[in-house]
């Protein structure tokens, strides 16, 4: 028996020469050449047996590295192998919280910051709630998720119900979910949702995320202000006003048309409408998402994702106390 934990550990350990050889001849950032020979974790599951976390480690890591990679390093971005890769990362370990969050995330943001499928990124959040009832924080992400992604007001508030009725769940919860039912789709509804996930958040990329959305949403109100300031104009004048200086002349605008990052805002005056411009950091963004536009391994992976003490949805999940009693 001993001789056969050895035969499985020198397998994992040639997997791991295999990967790295591969990574020197075709490039630690390689793009779409890529290709992943084992799809499911399930197979991986029935090759080596007993060690589905140290896989979903390497796994996780690869999932991060390539994403990374992508980002940051390939001009012409795919993400095709992101969903199979955090699949895989989250069938090894069923309760790997940071996967189903960060993965949906990666996954859900426009392109090409992301993949640009919220689809796939909802169904990930999904099959985590699925293998993970109690875990209020995944049924709290499903919901901001269901609803800033694809407006889906209905299917947002039954999830952050669900949520708000699991163990140690916040009771804001029930208050949004009643909120989102309420607006049924107004950017007010938004800028609550991203607020709470911002606040509430243990990860900084996650809050910075909510930052970002919220200056888009911000964005989208001066525009949509500025718009309808130029509808004014073109009712008194009878022509769109050419610049910006001519809707505060007549005293129709007074905050200039700069968005939250300084960037100025893009002005089209053959149909009298401002815009995110292209070149500032919100215009893709502004691109995805539901908001209406405003014309109408343990250590490294903490610090590649989380700022958590253990990757489990048991650490979301509140342990009971121990009492005088009890001891």
């Amino acid at each position: 028996m001993r001789w056969g934990w050895v035969v499985v550990a020198l397998a994992v350990a040639g997997v791991v020469l295999c990967q790295r050889e591969l990574d020197n001849r075709l490039g630690r950032f390689r793009a779409q050449e890529e290709v992943l020979y084992v799809w499911t974790g399930e197979h991986l599951q029935r090759m080596a047996p007993g060690f589905e976390g140290l896989l979903a480690d390497v796994y996780w890591l690869r999932t991060v590295q390539y994403y990374g990679g992508q980002r940051a390093f390939v001009g012409d971005k795919r993400y095709d192998l992101l969903e199979p890769l955090v699949n895989i990362t989250t069938s090894l370990d069923p309760t790997f919280a940071v996967a189903y969050r960060y993965g949906a995330v990666f996954l859900s943001e426009p392109y090409p910051a992301g993949a640009g499928n919220p689809k796939a990124g909802i169904a990930l959040l999904r099959k985590g709630v699925e293998r993970n009832p109690d875990a209020w924080l995944l049924w709290q992400y499903l919901g901001f998720f269901q609803f800033l992604y694809t407006g889906d007001a209905a299917a947002a508030a039954s999830d952050l119900l669900q949520g708000a009725a699991r163990p140690g769940a916040p009771r804001w919860l029930s208050t949004l979910a009643a909120d989102v039912l309420t607006r049924r789709g107004k950017r007010d509804a938004a800028r609550s949702i991203w607020r709470s996930l911002g606040e509430s958040s243990p990860e900084e990329p996650i809050r910075e995320m909510a930052r970002v959305n919220l200056q888009r949403l911000d964005a989208l109100d001066l525009a949509g202000e500025l718009t309808a300031a130029a509808s004014v104009f073109r009712q008194q004048r009878g022509r769109n006003p050419a610049r910006w200086e001519e809707l505060r002349a007549l005293g129709l605008a007074r905050r200039k048309p700069v968005d939250p990052t300084g960037h100025p805002f893009g002005y089209d005056p053959a149909a009298g409408v401002f815009s995110v411009a292209r070149d500032s950091p919100l215009w893709a963004v502004s691109m995805g998402g539901a908001a209406p536009r405003a014309d109408g391994g343990r250590d490294a992976r903490q610090n590649a994702a989380p700022q958590a003490s253990d990757r489990s949805v048991a650490n979301e999940i509140p342990k009971p106390q121990k009492t005088d009693a009890g001891r």
